[in-house]
């Protein structure tokens, strides 16, 4: 008896098969997320904690299962790597599952007990629900939105997501309000620093995890890490998804989009561990009640460093007594920084240059071929930010130095001086760490700050600000404005009109902003002075996090302002006005040119 009468109602039925199988791993990883959500975030008695056992395990039984039978009916895929990650993520999840109902014999529990281990079960939930949505994320093309709205509405999703697991009872050691709640989740995603709470007594280690996971995903852009790990658990791209990722991640080449992804990620991974390493090499043991206090703390800062979020588990930053004369770990937090802030175009850029000259140099010296050499390797981009960032930490160290010299860097040593005004030549382009008493600060530095913090990091970058290439545009296009040329040249290129308009798009909206932001702060907080008003209003659209110590003391409507600023100053003025504002179609008219006296 045949069961189909057509090999075309055959595919029909196990198309549908497919994608009912899928619901059912999605729909029940999002439950299983949400019910241990409430498992970590609320004390409850033992009757509700069984109840929610019981459905617990039942869902990663259902999981696990369902995941087997779609890679043994559906999987056609050729990556092995993928296939083995889903087939033992499954088994665990089964057998985890079987365990925890009892259906294995006693005599097997010495052997098992790894099964219900408390921390694999729940990661493994949290990885789940993760590659789910992922998936999802990579159907965001079909909305029809643009790249700056879906920019947009990614930042304030994980916000909002953010804002809620820092509101649940485990986070925190006492009752927060919402606005707290709301203020510490936009100053993580927007990768800040400003803090209304003492992250290291107000919450709990599950609140930290909370926090660093956010300015982590901030810091990167949630499309960055859903899109990767998307195509690794899918296994494709569809031309619609390539075509909206390249936009997303400034990538030309269609093909290369997956590449520049894992190039990100991996260049992310591997500076966060390498410092994580130096952190934990370079702070004493003795500083800590633990091992894991230890490798947490080195972890939390070095992501922080990297994202430029300046988030610290410590009461003081790192000003903290027994942390503030580290000066080698103040070191690597540097180079995290800098290298956070120096932008994933720039990045990628060497990266081309330095693999051009290693695999050209290797096969001349094996006689394969002639070098070649490329001309451009490095575009211009990269040049103007390597100079304008080198410009800019060489005169901020002058500057710091000398205003500081006898204030906080009065009575330390030599290399403290030396490493402290690195430090702090380096932190206020967006990172918002600080090894000295920021009250104690100068005029003069407390002015260079406010410079160095509107300038910020540069594009495709962890940090904010206005941009290194933004800033040099305008140096450049005021010199060749004074010296008569009718184009504006640098490095034998000629900058195109386009990016003149909007470098000074970019800089009349961030006078705008900070002005108006400084008004209504100074209005609803008429007890501050101005200038530590006007400094953390440019700490907070630069996303730096630096503070003249008024940030707790600001009222609601304060705060509300200043989380307004940060999220303006993370996504960008300009990139809001492109998503909300309705393009103009083709002109296809020219009005006569008209001068307008400007003076």
């Amino acid at each position: 008896m045949k069961l189909f009468s057509s090999p075309s109602q055959q595919i029909r039925f196990l198309q549908k098969l497919q994608k009912s199988l899928e619901r059912v791993i999605r729909y029940g990883s999002f439950l299983a997320f949400l019910v241990l959500l409430r498992h970590i975030g609320y004390s409850e008695d033992p009757g509700e904690r069984l109840v929610e056992s019981v459905i617990f395990s039942s869902l990663i039984l259902l999981i696990g299962f369902t995941s087997l039978v779609k890679i043994g009916f559906f999987e056609k895929s050729i990556q092995s790597s993928r296939i083995i990650t889903e087939v033992l993520l499954s088994l665990f999840l089964i057998f985890s599952a079987i365990y925890r109902f009892g259906f294995f014999p006693s005599s097997f529990d010495s052997n098992l007990q790894w099964l219900e281990s408390y921390y694999l079960v729940n990661l493994s939930i949290i990885v789940l629900f993760f590659i789910e949505l992922s998936k999802l994320s990579m159907a965001v093309n079909r909305l029809r939105l643009s790249p700056s709205l879906v920019f947009i509405l990614s930042f304030l999703m994980v916000i909002c997501i953010g804002a809620a697991l820092l509101s649940l009872p485990a986070a925190t050691t006492r009752d927060i309000s919402v606005i707290d709640a709301f203020f510490t989740s936009v100053s993580a995603v927007c990768v800040t620093g400003l803090i209304v709470l003492d992250t290291s007594s107000d919450f709990t280690f599950f609140g930290q995890t909370v926090i660093m996971s956010l300015f982590q995903i901030g810091g990167l852009g949630m499309m960055t890490f859903t899109s990767f790990f998307g195509f690794f658990f899918k296994g494709s791209y569809s031309l619609e998804n390539s075509l909206f990722l390249r936009d997303y991640i400034n990538e030309n080449n269609v093909n290369e989009v997956y590449s520049t992804l894992l190039k990100i990620i991996s260049f992310t991974l591997l500076v966060e561990g390498g410092i994580a390493l130096m952190i934990y090499f370079n702070t004493p043991g003795s500083l800590f009640e633990s091992i894991s206090d230890r490798i947490f703390f080195s972890l939390f800062h070095s992501i922080s460093a990297f994202c430029n979020a300046g988030f610290s588990t410590l009461r003081n930053g790192l000003f903290e007594a027994g942390f503030r004369e580290l000066y080698t770990m103040q070191l690597g937090i540097c180079i995290a920084i800098v290298l956070g802030g120096i932008g994933f175009p720039v990045v990628l850029n060497y990266y081309s240059y330095l693999k051009h000259l290693v695999v050209g140099g290797w096969k001349k010296l094996c006689g394969y071929e002639e070098f070649r050499h490329v001309a451009r390797t490095t575009n211009l981009t990269t040049r103007l930010v390597m100079y304008t960032t080198g410009f800019l930490l060489i005169l901020g160290a002058v500057v710091y130095y000398f205003a500081e010299k006898e204030h906080t860097l009065q009575g330390l040593s030599p290399y403290g001086q030396v490493v402290t005004t690195v430090f702090g030549t380096v932190t206020p382009r967006t990172a918002g760490f600080n090894t000295v008493d920021m009250t104690q600060l100068a005029m003069p530095t407390v002015l260079i700050y406010l410079v160095l913090m509107w300038i910020g990091g540069s594009p495709g970058s962890t940090a904010g600000g206005l941009k290194t290439s933004t800033f040099a545009v305008a140096v450049i296009n005021t010199v060749s404005i004074a010296s008569g040329k009718k184009r504006v040249e640098i490095f034998g290129r000629e900058i195109s009109q386009d990016s003149l308009q909007k470098a000074f798009a970019v800089i009349a909206l961030s006078f705008l902003i900070i002005g108006l932001g400084v008004f209504l702060v100074t209005l609803f907080n008429p007890e501050l002075a101005l200038i530590d008003v006007a400094f953390e209003v440019f700490s907070a659209f630069s996303t730096v996090g630096l503070s003249l110590g008024i940030t707790a003391s600001l009222s609601t409507a304060s705060k509300i302002v200043i989380m307004i600023i940060m999220f303006i100053g993370r996504v960008g003025s300009l990139t809001i006005l492109v998503a909300v504002v309705r393009k103009a179609g083709s002109q296809k008219y020219a009005y006569p040119k008209e001068t307008i006296i400007i003076t």
